[in-house]
């Protein structure tokens, strides 16, 4: 009898159905058999799994079973595909403010782009395509508006939307860099980093004469013959949030340890390593938790009552601040570390679902998803807001420093990589792609040469080469429980020392510019040499200076630029090694 009324179920669900399409039957028939309820605005794949409606039929396999791709119209070129639909409409109706799909999905802002990136062309009916293909005789663009006044100088309006320079060709343009530059999509020029191109140092590197050398931070020690840095002193721990509570272990996994019991949907996680504290929350829950590591019985106590909705939690341990993002407020909050002086520092988000802080250099970074996906930084008290990355990103989930080399990590899980860029949005690198363990990342942390993730799909705690995501590792599986956020604790991840040579990657002078100035420093030391004994001969000179000749040349001289230069031996601080690689 059981059976036969699960069967009346399933069938009267069927019967209430009016699509025709099989992947929206399919659809109907998981729902009602006990999966998972996904929105409205999401697709239910074969496997069970929740994804965005707009990754329905996109060509990528977003539900990892391929049905999200399966039973999807080939709708032609000049037409759009309504996915809740099951039909296509003429390209001519997408965009013109009437909905001409039930859903309004070719009304929507993610498919009317208001606003195109540089390297695009905004097209009549406002679709964006690349810049690259204007002109070319391939009618990007459904209204062919990509291949109109082709005989203008695209170059005279916006410059072509080239950041520097712009050459008119006879059909189309072209976007061209200065020396020392390169051209990335297609129109924006950046300088060319060595360092950051051969990604070869853990931390500090120096490129000289065409060759590199390794440096590694205090604390940290160089392992021979390649440019790793390895920390030194304590051993690291990683703690990770689970639907069981808060668990702490080695970075191998081998050695692990609740810290809290307390049964919730994971959430984010940070700490204040100097006081050996740890911060977390839930999304379904509005208190953001505190718990000391020095404590015996690891008793959580109440930080304060944010908002539902936290899905970022980072730690200012420089001005004891705490900051986070919440789904629910659309906002970045700050407060101080002992619950007091709460306040909302940027507001108007999307969705936002990370957050870091690197107050070194007085920086607050944050993810936003959904409709505009993107990731941002302002100064710590909310002014001078940039955008980092604004183009292929689709759901950014997790954000984390690598404070030695000024580079900010991301995960992100609709495209399922982890990448990399620095502070100032320049050197963008995809660091590890999709590999089965990256299918739903949640947390994400950067530690000696490694970048470690969670993955709620497969239950565990990842890790690979920060540099070209090679030597993947699964440190945990967690079994039947999902991790969420995640931070790896060790004192020097949270460095005081503001040195800008120490969070900076150091390029000394191109050779030509060192020849310059060390020939224009030579001939002054000449002059002045000349003069000093001129005036030593003169009858009518004043007294002798107290300071002797060579200590007025070495005044003259301190210029550092030119004393690395010199062939003379380096003397390096305590605890720092170096090595070089060609």
């Amino acid at each position: 009898m059981e059976h036969l009324g699960a069967v009346l179920l399933l069938l009267a669900c069927v019967s209430r159905l009016h699509l025709t399409e099989a992947s929206i039957i399919t659809e109907m028939l998981n729902r009602c058999s006990g999966y998972p309820k996904c929105d409205t605005e999401q697709f239910v794949c074969n496997n069970g799994r929740c994804v965005p409606l707009n990754l329905r039929c996109d060509g990528v396999d977003d539900c990892g079973d391929s049905s999200d791709e399966s039973s999807c119209l080939n709708c032609t070129s000049g037409s759009f595909h309504c996915v809740a639909a099951a039909r296509c409409v003429p390209s001519r109706s997408v965009c013109d403010g009437t909905p001409d799909c039930p859903d309004g999905a070719d009304e929507r802002l993610d498919t009317c782009a208001q606003t195109c990136a540089r390297s695009q062309f905004r097209c009549t009916n406002r679709r964006c395509v690349p810049s690259s293909g204007r002109c070319d005789n391939i009618k990007d663009c459904e209204d062919g508006s990509d291949e109109e006044n082709c005989d203008d100088n695209e170059c005279e309006i916006n410059n072509g939307g080239c950041s520097h320079l712009c050459i008119d060709l006879p059909l189309g343009f072209m976007c061209d860099c200065p020396s020392g530059m390169r051209l990335v999509q297609d129109t924006h020029c950046q300088d060319v980093d060595h360092c950051l191109d051969s990604d070869v140092c853990d931390q500090i590197c120096i490129h000289t004469n065409g060759s590199l050398a390794c440096e590694c931070q205090e604390g940290y020690v160089l392992t021979a013959g390649t440019g790793q840095c390895k920390a030194t002193g304590f051993a690291a721990h990683v703690a990770v949030s689970t639907q069981g509570g808060v668990k702490l272990m080695d970075l191998s996994g081998s050695e692990q340890r609740n810290i809290t019991h307390k049964r919730a949907s994971p959430g984010p996680v940070s700490a204040l390593n100097a006081k050996n504290t740890l911060y977390w929350t839930s999304p379904e829950n509005d208190i953001i938790y505190k718990v000391s590591l020095d404590s015996g019985d690891y008793r959580p106590a109440v930080l304060l009552k944010a908002s539902t909705g936290v899905l970022g939690l980072a730690v200012d341990w420089i001005h004891e601040l705490l900051y986070w993002v919440s789904t629910d407020t659309h906002a970045l909050h700050v407060a101080s570390l002992n619950g007091s002086k709460e306040s909302e520092l940027i507001s108007g988000l999307s969705r936002p679902t990370a957050v870091a802080v690197e107050p070194l250099l007085g920086y607050v970074f944050w993810a936003d998803s959904e409709a505009s996906p993107r990731i941002e930084r302002a100064s710590l008290d909310g002014t001078s807001r940039i955008a980092l990355i604004t183009s292929y990103i689709r759901y950014p989930v997790a954000i984390s420093l690598d404070i030695p080399r000024g580079l900010l990590y991301w995960a992100d899980s609709g495209l399922r990589t982890v990448s990399r860029v620095a502070f100032d949005g320049q050197h963008r690198k995809t660091v590890v792609e999709s590999n089965g363990y990256l299918d739903q990342p949640f947390g994400l942390a950067v530690f000696e040469s490694r970048v470690y993730w969670s993955d709620q799909l497969t239950n565990s705690i990842c890790s690979a080469d920060k540099h070209n995501g090679n030597m993947l590792q699964v440190s945990q599986r967690l079994g039947s429980v999902s991790p969420a956020g995640l931070v790896i604790l060790h004192p020097l991840l949270q460095p005081t020392d503001s040195d800008p040579l120490q969070s900076k990657t150091r390029t000394p002078l191109p050779d030509s510019q060192f020849a310059w100035l060390l020939s224009m420093t030579v001939i002054i030391s000449l002059l002045l040499v000349g003069a000093v004994l001129w005036r030593q001969r003169s009858e009518f000179c004043a007294p002798r200076s107290l300071y002797p000749l060579g200590e007025v040349m070495l005044k003259e001289s301190q210029d550092p630029l030119l004393l690395s230069r010199l062939p003379i031996v380096h003397e390096h601080k305590d605890g720092k090694q170096s090595g070089s690689m060609h």
